[in-house]
């Protein structure tokens, strides 16, 4: 799959003769709402056997195309390159695909056995009808073997909206996570309603992971957490609890995401995510939490110092960090999940813990700031679709920040207010699972499910092949 940007004066059915794809296709997969209409700078996935490679540092062309099994002279050609011993890092190359050429006396059977896939992954790939029957000299597409990862997603939708979710991306889901069971100080749970979601879940082939939290979008619930964590009668209670409802809806995960614990409350938390283990363990369940983005172990701050990674990483089966919200809504404008601050995130993260307890964190949403920003002020949140039909709108030309790895623009609207915008595109959702690959990582964890972004999806599905249950 390959992502082209718009530039000047482009139309859709110019971008589709140039890749020789349907310009209906296009349309479908990037999900255009105005299909006649495009901003200058907004990106395209585009459907393709290539693929594209950003070079890293020490990589020579004989690694990459020893990485991606395609000859040297094939990436060579693919990108015109006239000094083939000189790559830089940041480069971008066009990865062709592998072609098999067929010999007299195969079957799609011995081909698929040769390169480690499967005749349906094959007859996909290449539209085969009858896989018994191959004409010899035939070049066949042969599917690469993708990276397997684990991807969660949370919901704050209704039950409703959430069941939509669940069956139209289900596939690429591991886990589901609804949002959330909210602990009380006498250590009951706030029940939600779940039921309906968690056998769409399970219909899925998706893992039910219950959330249990402190807070809420009024409340920042660390005198909550205090009261919990410095009564180990009350954390067995919520353990109990928690126990209770797993057994009683299906779920198998637990997900502990507390935030704004007081720094005095960080040994207590550790006791009550050791707690968690040991309770859920030996009946089968997992036990993970969510992570303040921190980048060292003496980060300050009420959102970060309680947060403890290496015990996180070493009690718990897995960790979401939670890489997002740089762009916070009541801050100033700026990429809410950039790509420089992220990966400062995961260094730390893997001084800590291995990478296979990693998933990261993956926002899903879009801010619209008013200018000048004026302090306290809150920010729109909406969905990437909807900040690509604003720019279609307001005729904003789409700009993309080379270091935060994050699309933005700016527009004047019908009151004459200006406005500035930051979301994610294809190429912020790339460069996001690049990073998946380059640090081996357990996997990604959205926030959250209800945000249209078609481009995300179809890019997760073509670089990862998804754990399921």
């Amino acid at each position: 799959m390959l992502i082209h940007v718009v530039s000047a004066g482009e139309t859709l059915w110019q971008i589709a003769n140039r890749y020789t794809v349907p310009v209906q296709t296009l349309s479908q997969l990037n999900a255009l709402t105005t299909p006649d209409q495009l901003a200058i700078g907004q990106s395209l996935v585009i459907p393709s056997p290539y693929i594209i490679y950003t070079v890293r540092s020490g990589d020579t062309l004989w690694s990459i195309a020893h990485q991606f099994s395609v000859p040297v002279q094939s990436i060579v050609t693919a990108n015109h390159l006239t000094n083939p011993d000189r790559i830089t890092p940041g480069t971008k190359l066009l990865i062709p695909p592998i072609i098999h050429s067929v010999q007299p006396g195969e079957t799609l059977w011995q081909i698929a056995q040769r390169y480690g896939t499967t005749i349906q992954a094959i007859a996909a790939e290449n539209n085969i009808t009858n896989p018994n029957m191959l004409y010899i000299g035939t070049h066949l597409i042969i599917p690469r073997k993708l990276p397997l990862i684990e991807v969660n997603a949370y919901s704050y939708q209704p039950s409703e909206e959430a069941i939509d979710s669940i069956n139209a991306i289900g596939h690429l889901l591991t886990y589901f996570s609804p949002f959330a069971y909210m602990m009380k100080e006498d250590g009951t749970l706030q029940p939600i309603n779940d039921e309906k979601m968690i056998m769409a879940a399970k219909a899925n082939n998706i893992i039910p992971m219950l959330t249990l939290t402190n807070f809420t979008s009024t409340e920042e619930g660390s005198n909550l957490a205090h009261v919990v964590l410095s009564n180990a009668d009350l954390q067995k209670k919520v353990m109990n609890n928690v126990l209770q409802v797993m057994q009683n809806k299906g779920y198998k995960v637990l997900n502990i995401d507390f935030e704004n614990v007081l720094p005095a409350d960080r040994e207590n938390y550790n006791a009550f995510i050791q707690l968690a283990a040991d309770t859920l363990h030996p009946k089968g369940y997992l036990v993970s939490t969510a992570l303040a983005p921190k980048t060292s172990a003496t980060q300050a701050g009420t959102l970060y110092e309680a947060q403890d990674y290496e015990a996180h990483g070493r009690i718990a089966d897995f960790v979401v960090l939670m890489t997002y919200e740089w762009g916070y809504r009541f801050g100033p404008p700026q990429a809410i999940s950039p790509i420089n601050e992220m990966r400062r995130v995961v260094e730390y993260a893997l001084t800590e813990m291995p990478a296979d307890k990693i998933l990261l964190g993956f926002e899903l949403y879009a801010r619209d700031w008013l200018l000048p920003h004026v302090k306290g002020q809150e920010a729109e949140t909406f969905s990437p679709q909807e900040a690509l039909d604003r720019a279609i709108k307001y005729g904003a030309t789409i700009q993309f920040d080379p270091i935060a790895q994050s699309p933005f623009y700016r527009y004047v609207d019908e009151q004459g207010r200006n406005h500035e915008v930051w979301f994610e595109d294809a190429r912020s959702a790339q460069a996001k699972f690049d990073m998946v690959k380059q640090y081996n990582l357990r996997g990604i964890s959205y926030w959250a499910l209800g945000f249209p972004f078609p481009q995300n999806w179809a890019l997760l599905d073509n670089n990862f092949s998804i754990k399921k249950s």
